[in-house]
């Protein structure tokens, strides 16, 4: 039985989700989070299978459920989503669980040129949930695809290990061009592609170096927002929000933050504590080390 004051988790395959816990603390400031970080086999979406994702996901929710008494699972990973979200749904039927899929739909309508770029991991961009949204919403929108290996885990990188500021610039910069020059011509003309979807939580992090090769002119799509909403909608459809604090109560909610938020990481430590004070404002002191059981060496494989 879930309730009401229970907290909610999210999880993914490194620190990319907590972009996704940005909007949800925006959107649902009264209630308590569980974010689990699955560093220790992080990215997800560059070289793992199916079936290592689907463990991982599997037993990361089964873990949130049993030591945290979680009332919805939100999984911000797109690769976990495409992997395992109907799978969880058919073996927890009682737990609500919400994935994040690429902004395909939205950016179809939104699109001026009716030509857009969406930015993943190769795990998402070859995934059959990704190829049914692009033959669902094709007939609107041409859709140039980019799988941006090394990405993410330039982003997961920077936050491991106490590099130059420059020297992570460096990396991340190097390969938003790249991919950025891959996909083709942008702009508001004829042919060209007026629209950016962001196809996996980590890259809402270098939304600033994808602006400095694009200009203020391209819409960036991510799913933040729309995630969280819909969180609110199902929490409220199932009378589990949390209860409002009264207005004294809320007087500081930037030192009230810490004791509602848990971090936790399979990882390292200290880059998940970075990453909370980068990120969130957040002190160390709201994180630590969760230990879940490695996928089997089948998973791995395969």
């Amino acid at each position: 039985m879930h309730h009401s004051q229970s907290p909610i988790g999210i999880f993914d395959s490194g620190v990319g989700g907590l972009s996704v816990l940005q909007a949800l603390l925006h959107e649902l400031p009264h209630e308590q989070f569980v974010y689990l970080a699955d560093s220790g086999n992080a990215p997800y979406g560059d070289a793992r299978g199916d079936a290592f994702v689907q463990e991982r996901t599997l037993a990361i929710a089964r873990h949130l459920r049993e030591h945290h008494d979680i009332k919805i699972l939100v999984i911000a990973c797109n690769t976990a989503t495409a992997a395992a979200v109907e799978l969880l749904r058919a073996q927890m039927p009682d737990l609500p669980v919400i994935g994040v899929e690429p902004a395909i739909k939205p950016a179809s309508f939104s699109s001026q040129t009716h030509h857009v770029g969406v930015i993943a991991t190769r795990g998402t961009i070859s995934s059959g949930r990704v190829a049914r949204l692009v033959d669902e919403h094709g007939q609107r929108a041409h859709f140039h695809l980019m799988a941006c290996d090394g990405l993410a885990k330039a982003i997961e990188r920077s936050t491991e290990q106490p590099l130059p500021e420059s020297t992570e610039t460096t990396e991340t910069r190097a390969l938003c061009a790249k991919y950025i020059g891959a996909l083709g011509q942008f702009g508001q003309k004829t042919g060209q592609m007026d629209t950016l979807v962001l196809g996996c939580t980590h890259y809402v992090f270098v939304k600033d170096d994808l602006r400095a090769l694009l200009g203020p002119d391209i819409q960036f799509l991510d799913t933040g927002a729309p995630v969280a909403r819909q969180t609110r909608r199902m929490l409220e459809q199932r009378s589990l929000l949390a209860p409002e604090k009264a207005e004294s109560d809320a007087a500081s909610p930037r030192l009230a933050l810490p004791a509602q938020i848990r971090l936790m990481t399979t990882g390292s430590l200290p880059a998940l504590q970075a990453a909370a004070q980068r990120w969130l404002e957040l002190p160390g002191s709201c994180c630590s080390h969760a230990a879940i059981p490695s996928p089997s060496a089948e998973a791995m494989t395969a």
